[in-house]
This record gives C-alpha cells, structure tokens and sequence, in this order.
C-alpha cells in the first residue's frame, strides 16, 4: 500500500576520493534523504508497515517515543497528519517543555499531543504495564516503539536490499547505516545482507543485543559489525572536528549530512577505509538515512 508518495527507488551514486581509490574499495550512497520531503530515510521504510497496519486495525490515533532531536517522532507528526491520524509523542525529558527544540516545534505545528514524561519513565517504554497504562490514558492508540523499530519496520528496510541490488547489478559486500535503535541494521540483517553499524550513542554496545532480538533468530548476528567509537560525545553531541569533516563532505560530494547520525556514520566509514579495514575490490553502499531537520540544532 502506497501510504505516502515516495521517490522509489531511491537514487544510488558513487563517492570516489583519494581515500577510496587508495583503498581499491567502491563506496556508493543511498539516497533515502531524498524519499519524501518530511518523512525522510529510514523513517519512511520503518514506517510504512506500521502505517499500514494502524490503518487495517481502524486505529485512529498514533502514539510513540522520542528525544528532544528525534528524527522519528518528526516523522510520525509528519506523516500522521498526511493520512489523518492523530498523534502523540511521549517525549524524554521534562525540562524540554520549557524549551522546545526545532524538532519538537514541528511536532507541535503538525498538531502532535507532546507529553514529557521524567528519565525514569522513559526506560519503562517497553514495559508491558506501561504501554497498558498508555493505551488506557490515550484512548488505545496504535504504539509504535521508538524509533518505529518493531518487526514492521523490519519489513520496510529490507526492502531497500533488492532495490540496491537492481540499480548495481549485483549485492554490496556491506550496508553501513547510522544507529540509534538498531532498526535500520536489523532490517537490513533480515535481507541477508552484510551490515556496518555505526552508533550515534554513547556506549552503543548493547545495540548488539537489541539487534539480535529484533532478528529473532531468523538471521545470524555474526553478518553484523557494530563500531561504538564515532559517538563523538553521545546523541546529539558533536565537536567541531565532525562539524568539519560535515562541512568538507558536502563541498566535495554536493551532499548535505548532518551531525546526530549521518555525520558520524561516513566519518567512522572513511577512518575505517583510510585504515585498511576493507579488502581492495570491496563494494560498500552507505545509506543516507536522512533526518535533514537535525541541522536546525548546528
């Protein structure tokens, strides 16, 4: 189901520097910044099953979990009042109610019900109490887990897998994607396909554990490399080096990333080639996963 217009499939083109070239590896990104004009990314492909299926159940409200600069509460806002849903966003972090971030801004002009709720809440989203406390306190809406990372999800990334495969005329040796919840990696996964996972957060080794509980099973955990050392502080934290290395990329590719997700990710991925981690004659597709808005924060 076409739920939301999208550009599919999204444009793939090649990123060839000296970095690479010395390496002998081929790097291309994926272009899903360029899918739809607000739900960006990943967000479109992790969201498209759960739409779907909020709809086939006749649900008439959506209710999910974010951060301050989340680029999927963004999304959800976005694409909520595109198909007449309403939303609401259980938000991490009661201070932010005083101050609300570009992000959050927009959720609230999209007409989402933004809820702040202390930390400590926050870890009991996926408790099963808790997402029966909500579905009473919000008239039992659709819950989606944050990130939209739920076996939905799953189903909308591997998608990209085939699509990648048709435009190159064969399977990438490696998908490197940004990380936050796992979702985009584990989709990927599910396709059988070989994945570099680079984690916005801080301390993102659990991100391995959580991975292989969204794949069930179904998929080795062992086609997975997870790098945690190009957090560059935590979520949505940066330094002016990464800002650099953003600023240096768009003026070389003509590509914008930007710094929560996508900044990180090709930073970490041409440390890694720069260090010979890929064998010559290697083919890397990066995805661009989006979330443009988080350049609001710079």
């Amino acid at each position: 189901m076409d739920l939301l217009s999208a550009a599919l499939p999204t444009p793939i083109q090649e990123l060839s520097n000296a970095i690479t070239q010395k390496a002998g590896i081929r790097l291309y990104i994926k272009r899903d910044d360029l899918i739809h004009p607000t739900v960006s990314g990943n967000k479109w492909r992790k969201l498209k099953y759960n739409l779907s299926e909020a709809q086939s159940q006749r649900h008439t409200h959506l209710l999910t979990f974010g951060g301050a600069f989340s680029n999927h509460l963004y999304a959800v806002a976005a694409a909520g009042k595109a198909l007449g849903f309403e939303t609401i966003g259980i938000v991490r972090g009661e201070e932010l109610a005083d101050k609300l971030s570009p992000t959050l801004l927009f959720c609230e002009n999209q007409g989402m019900q933004l809820h702040f709720v202390s930390r400590v809440e926050y870890k009991r989203r996926n408790a099963d109490d808790y997402l029966q406390e909500l579905a009473v306190n919000f008239n039992n809406p659709f819950i989606i887990p944050e990130g939209g990372t739920s076996a939905f999800a799953l189903k909308g990334v591997a998608e990209m897998v085939p699509e990648v495969i048709a435009q190159l005329g064969k399977a990438p040796n490696y998908f490197a994607v940004a990380a936050g919840t796992g979702g985009t990696a584990a989709g990927l996964l599910s396709a059988g396909a070989n994945v570099l996972a680079f984690s916005a957060l801080k301390g993102g080794g659990f991100l391995e554990h959580d991975i292989a509980n969204l794949l069930n099973g179904h998929r080795p955990i062992s086609n997975l490399q997870l790098f945690t050392d190009y957090h560059f502080g935590g979520y949505a934290k940066w330094t002016p080096e990464l800002i650099a290395f953003m600023n240096e990329f768009q003026q070389e590719f003509d590509i914008q990333l930007e710094q929560v997700y996508t900044a990180k990710m090709f930073f970490g991925l041409f440390d890694l080639i720069s260090k010979k981690h890929f064998h010559n004659g290697e083919t890397i597709v990066a995805v661009h996963t989006g979330g443009m808005q988080g350049l609001l924060t710079v």
